[in-house]
């Protein structure tokens, strides 16, 4: 079964690009695509210039992953540990990791998170853990599969200040938004491609795009 057919995507670097599309369009897919976790049947990916499925370990240099998902993360564990663990799959050093965590703790305002366990993290600081870990090896290149999905309204908002202020505008990030929400993708993006049955369907600036999908997603109050 396809679930993805000949998509064409570009996303300029320094700016959040929107990947709309309800849930089952594909976007995760492409996402884990892009990241070099599944290969495609056909077809290329390139990133900053590289062709993904010649070099997958270069291309996973590059990219930090966000996913919507925990079952990733060691719950018993606390977030230090967890973060530890993934930046040991990194080959960071003990001493590395440990300066990296604690710059990142302070970067996602997650430090007074550290020293607890995993399963004790409320979900909007589980989303900043997922961050951090996506951020270990400072990659240029952030693909984020819906980031608030879960999150109460103030988590939501200060999740999406985190990436605008944060990770684009003060780090220079390249960020790929997965997303089913018009108000994240009118916050947060410059351009939007609608990904449905599998297709780009449309793909061009936020507002003019966002006024002719408005009919397929359910706007936020």
């Amino acid at each position: 079964m396809e679930v993805l057919h000949g998509v064409d995507l570009a996303v300029p670097r320094g700016t959040v690009t929107g990947l709309l599309g309800p849930n089952g369009a594909g976007k995760t897919t492409l996402l884990r695509i892009m990241a070099a976790s599944i290969l495609p049947d056909r077809g290329q990916v390139r990133i900053l210039g590289r062709e993904v499925q010649r070099a997958p370990a270069r291309a996973r240099r590059d990219i930090g992953f966000v996913l919507a998902e925990e079952r990733s993360f060691f719950w018993r564990l606390s977030a230090r540990q967890n973060l530890r663990f993934f930046a040991t799959l990194c080959d960071m050093t003990r001493h590395e990791a440990d300066r990296r965590i604690e710059q990142l703790a302070t970067l996602l305002e997650i430090t007074g998170e550290l020293e607890k366990p995993f399963r004790d993290m409320s979900t909007g600081m589980r989303q900043r853990l997922s961050l951090a870990r996506a951020l270990l090896h400072d990659p240029q290149i952030l693909l984020v599969d819906e980031p608030t999905r879960a999150l109460d309204p103030g988590a939501a908002r200060r999740t999406r200040t985190l990436i605008d202020e944060t990770l684009v505008a003060q780090l220079g990030k390249t960020v790929l938004l997965a997303t089913h929400s018009l108000e994240e993708a009118r916050q947060l993006c410059r351009q939007v491609a609608l990904l449905s049955d599998g297709r780009v369907t449309i793909h061009g600036p936020v507002e003019r795009v966002l006024e002719q999908v408005a009919d397929v997603f359910e706007v936020e109050s």
